[in-house]
């Protein structure tokens, strides 16, 4: 029987673990979480729960060495670390990651070790690459070329849900949907290159109608020239990659970085309350600031209304509150997320919901173009497995399942953008309920505009 190794159980341990053992594999969790891991092992005879410390690496190097393929659900940083030892003991790794310059390094060593170190499995990046390659491909077979290509994804709740002012819950790693918020962006447009620094990153966000959702508001995600090379489409003249988010959220997360709330840089901020702190981030102003004025204030710095969407949802949040923080020397990045992670938790019985769509405007030889569009919509709940941990873990558990049965027989580092592995993952993916819709043929009318 096939041994499967598990770095982690968190968030999304709990789909890929299930899957697994439904498949009769021997899975062993390593985590310093062993409790959390023996309730999603669930008295499974062929499943073990080990503590382990991610700075232990002796025990990782036997572990590794006694399992045939290890599953890193670490944070990214470890990647490399683990990789290292699936390499000298010659172990497949699968990871949900995106491939770091210290990772890509190991290609040579993995391939002279005949082993795959496959990465960028779970949803962005994952799903998304494995369903645009499986388009871009069908094109260029056909002799086409992309000329227009956007890609957006969004993890949100699920719009009975969306009960608050941001419209947002957390079904994941909620620091990491804040920090995110930090990120510069980088897209083409018609051939032009645009550079937006972070302090631009929510001011031009644009609409699109998603279907039993509404409209979505889109803004842009990281470095979206890179995906040229690792999608082969040099011919693309625009390229974005965008994040979804219900309306309101765009212009209150602006609001926040105007006001410099997401910062990580620490300042002492003892006997400060949250009023007193927003004060402080207005030049000119200075605290004890009265909580009472504080929101006119804010309107004045900020040029907006004092009802304006954003300030509604700042006070709701408690940012203008004169209540204190009992911080000392912090961050406004870790007060703002704490007030966030408090008030904007998904509830155990709220449904949470994944949302991706691609579009393309493809040419072809004989003049004719043609819109292409792709959508997956897929709903969840804490109570059984949210939408974000099944589309996250469970092409990596597909993708596990291939390499051990040998249908996945390539070696090197790799990310799912070759048919060998997106087209048996995708397959898979649909009967589990996760599915990509593809529209074919649709006038250029239908083509997204930013």
């Amino acid at each position: 029987m096939k041994k499967i190794l598990i770095l982690g159980s968190g968030l999304v341990a709990r789909p890929i673990i299930q899957y697994l053992l439904s498949r009769d594999y021997r899975l062993t969790v390593a985590s310093n979480t062993p409790d959390r891991s023996d309730l999603m092992i669930g008295g499974n005879a062929h499943g073990i729960s080990l503590f382990w410390d991610a700075g232990d690496e002796e025990s990782l190097n036997r572990m590794v060495a006694e399992h045939d393929i290890t599953v890193s659900l670490l944070p990214y940083v470890f990647h490399v670390m683990v990789a290292g030892y699936c390499v000298i003991h010659k172990k497949h790794l699968v990871t949900t990651s995106y491939v770091k310059p210290e990772m890509q390094a190991l290609n040579t060593a993995a391939k002279e070790a005949g082993i795959i170190l496959l990465n960028e499995m779970g949803l962005d990046p994952g799903i998304d690459h494995m369903s645009a390659m499986r388009i871009i491909d069908k094109v260029h077979g056909r002799g086409g070329a992309i000329l227009e290509f956007y890609s957006i994804c969004g993890a949100l709740p699920a719009p009975e849900a969306s009960d608050n002012p941001f419209r947002y819950k957390f079904s994941w790693s909620p620091k990491g949907v804040v920090l995110a918020g930090n990120n510069d962006a980088k897209y083409l447009y018609h051939g032009k290159v645009i550079e937006l620094p972070t302090i631009e990153l929510f001011k031009n966000p644009f609409s699109v109608y998603f279907p039993q959702v509404g409209d979505l508001e889109v803004y842009p995600n990281r470095d979206s020239l890179a995906y040229r090379d690792i999608y082969g489409i040099p011919e693309v003249q625009t390229i974005y990659r965008g994040t979804f988010r219900y309306k309101g959220w765009c212009e209150t997360l602006d609001a926040i970085k105007q006001l410099n709330l997401i910062s990580l840089v620490k300042s002492d901020m003892t006997g400060m309350t949250y009023s007193d702190l927003v004060a402080r981030q207005i030049p000119g102003t200075h605290f004890p600031y009265p909580a009472s004025r504080i929101r006119n204030r804010v309107a004045d710095f900020l040029g907006v209304k004092p009802d304006s969407h954003a300030l509604e949802a700042m006070s709701w949040l408690g940012l203008f509150d004169n209540s204190p923080m009992n911080r000392s020397i912090d961050s406004t990045f870790e007060v703002t997320s704490d007030l966030m992670i408090g008030k904007m938790s998904l509830g155990q019985n709220e449904r949470d919901m994944v949302a991706m769509q691609h579009t393309f405007l493809a040419a072809f030889s004989d003049g004719r173009k043609e819109v292409i569009r792709s959508r997956m919509l897929d709903f969840g709940t804490l109570a059984t497995d949210t939408s974000i941990a099944r589309t996250v873990a469970l092409p990596a558990a597909i993708a596990v399942e291939l390499i051990l049965d040998g249908k996945i027989d390539i070696t090197g580092v790799h990310v799912p953008v070759i048919p060998g592995i997106y087209d048996p993952v995708l397959d898979q993916l649909e009967k589990l309920g996760i599915k990509m819709v593809e529209e074919y043929g649709l006038p250029v009318s239908e083509m997204v505009h930013n």
